[in-house]
This record gives structure tokens, C-alpha cells and sequence, in this order.
């Protein structure tokens, strides 16, 4: 069931466009922000406020790449796996994670600290290696600084 207040967020939102659906996107960031996911009850209750279909609601939601559908550790490290940063050393950052953290591309490792996922581009070929953290891009990487930057989001 969605809290009053991711209604009235969501019913905010609503007020923003001519058709319900529309708001699909903005409805899934609000409840994903303060449920850090977006679980199947949600997405039923969502698909009901703004009625469509839960499965066009779905689609939506796994189409977006920073929609989580599963839940996620306290920081989730978004690493680039586009062509640019693979050549420029993605798969040792890559390697790096596993061996500091014990997690693969795709998984969250045991303290739910921290959830590593792909993403296809992050749009800073020339500064690649990249990735994305909570948001906040960090770039021309290499293990060592990846080492550095991930340990400031303790």
C-alpha cells in the first residue's frame, strides 16, 4: 500500500500532466526514493493510481535502468560497460569490486552495503572508465581510485 505521503507526492505530479499515465515515471522515482525499490505491491498500487495496466507499468519500470525492481544495498554503484570504458579498463574496476567486496556486476554483497550493476553508458566516453554512484559520477578510474572513491561511501 502506497503512504499517505507518496500519494499526495504522486497525486503532485499528477497535477503536472494532461494524462495519468504520463506520470508513470515520476510516480516510480518517488516511491523507489523512499522505499529505495519499487516492489511488486507498489507497483500494483501505483498502476491503480494512475490507472493502467500493471503490466505496461512494469515494462516501464524494467526499461529504465536506475528503477530498481529488487531491493538494492545502501549505495548502488552503477558501472559503465559500454565499449569506451571496457576499453579503458571497466573489466579490472570490475574485478576490483569483487576481490575488495566479494560482489560481482549484479549482485549486492553480504553487508547490503553495496548493490553493483551495468549500465550501458554513462555519456563521458572521454573520460572513461566510469561509473555512477548514488547518483554522483566518477570518472577516469582506474582500481586504485576506484578503491579510494568507493570507501567514501562507508
Amino acid at each position: 500500500m502506497l503512504t499517505p505521503q507518496e500519494t499526495a507526492e504522486i497525486e503532485h505530479e499528477l497535477s503536472q500532466y494532461e494524462r495519468k499515465r504520463a506520470a508513470c515515471i515520476d510516480a516510480l522515482k518517488i516511491v523507489q526514493r523512499h522505499r529505495g525499490w519499487v516492489s511488486d505491491e507498489a507497483l500494483h498500487d501505483i498502476a491503480e493510481l494512475l490507472e493502467m495496466p500493471v503490466d505496461e507499468l512494469d515494462a516501464v519500470a524494467t526499461f529504465y535502468n536506475l528503477i530498481y525492481r529488487r531491493p538494492v544495498g545502501r549505495h548502488v554503484v552503477h558501472l559503465c560497460d559500454s565499449v569506451s570504458c571496457w576499453l579503458a579498463g571497466s573489466d579490472a574496476l570490475a574485478e576490483r569490486i569483487r576481490e575488495r567486496f566479494g560482489v560481482r556486476v549484479g549482485e549486492t554483497d553480504s553487508e547490503g552495503r553495496f548493490t553493483v550493476l551495468p549500465i550501458p553508458c554513462l555519456g563521458c566516453c572521454d573520460r572513461a572508465p566510469a561509473m555512477l554512484v548514488d547518483g554522483n559520477l566518477h570518472v577516469d578510474l582506474d582500481p586504485e581510485r576506484l578503491d579510494e572513491t568507493l570507501e567514501r561511501y562507508g
